[in-house]
Parts: C-alpha cells; structure tokens; sequence
C-alpha cells in the first residue's frame, strides 16, 4: 500500500460542554488504543472546537476523513449514531446539525467552494443530551463512545482494504 494514504481523524466539539464532547472522547479513546496509537497507524487523530477554517486545513488533502461531532435532533434519542458519507449525502446547513454557532455543513459548503474537501468525507454525528457547561458525557453518550471507536477502526479496515487493489 501506498505510504502517501493519508487519513484523518477529527473530533469536533467542546469537552467543557457535556456531550459537545463526544468527538474528542472518540478521539482520545482511539489514541489509547494498543497498537493504534499515531503515527504506526497512519492516522493522523485531532480534536477541534468546530471552527470551519481551522477544520478545513485537518482534513485537506486526506484521502479519507471522518468526522465524529455531536448532533442535535428533535426529537432525539442521545446516544443514536448517525454515519453521513459526503459522496452520498449533503450535509444540512439547518445550526441544529451541529452544537456549534457554524455547524459542520457550512464548513462542508465552504471547503467543497474552495476545492478543498477529502477525497472521501465520513461524518458520525452522535445525538447529545446535554450541551450545557460542564464536563463528561452524559450515560447514554458515554455508552456511544467504545461501539463507535470500533466502527471507525472498521471504516479505516475497509478504507485500506478497498485501496489494497488499485495500489497493487
């Protein structure tokens, strides 16, 4: 395979804001990971507090990014995964898609204006609970975290497996 395969792993969000936190939770936890940890992984692992610019640059030039930000939905069910491929879906512009003031669509539009979306873009936004100041995770968001870090080491597996042929 080739050593130019550049992925991207960003958890967007507040740990200073209860469940805004989900993002870097995922984050720290797959860095704590035996025999995951960066760079023998290849992944490069990042958190962010969601602002467009700053986000754009973290995933430039990946060959496949995935997002994990916390999601509000109404109703909603915290703890409820939702996965979001770029290539299949478009991302609202609606503030209540993301916790934030500017919300992961608008940094999608902008990036995608300026020609400078991943080739492949994963978002998994996690239903929150709470957004107030504070920290740690509600239960039910808490209990997202372990599943979801195991779904994302699987979309990194499949990523590398579908790159595999074609780089042969």
């Amino acid at each position: 395979m080739s050593t130019h395969t550049r992925i991207a792993v960003i958890g967007v969000g507040n740990d200073f804001r209860r469940d805004d936190g989900i993002g870097w939770a995922v984050v720290s936890r797959l860095s704590e990971r035996p025999g995951h940890s960066p760079p023998s992984t290849g992944v490069e692992l990042t958190v962010n507090d969601g602002d467009p610019g700053r986000l754009i640059s973290l995933w430039e030039g990946a060959d496949l990014a995935i997002v994990v930000d916390a999601a509000h939905a109404h109703p909603g069910r915290p703890g409820r995964v939702h996965r979001i491929e770029l290539e299949k879906e478009k991302l609202r512009h609606s503030r209540q898609t993301s916790s934030h003031g500017l919300g992961l669509g608008e940094a999608v539009e902008l990036s995608r204006t300026l020609g400078r979306l991943p080739t492949r873009l994963v978002v998994f936004a996690v239903e929150g609970q709470d957004h107030a100041l504070g920290t740690g995770l509600t239960a039910s968001v808490a209990e997202a975290v372990e599943p979801l870090v195991q779904r994302i080491e699987q979309e990194i597996v499949e990523f590398r497996a579908a790159l595999a042929p074609r780089q042969e």
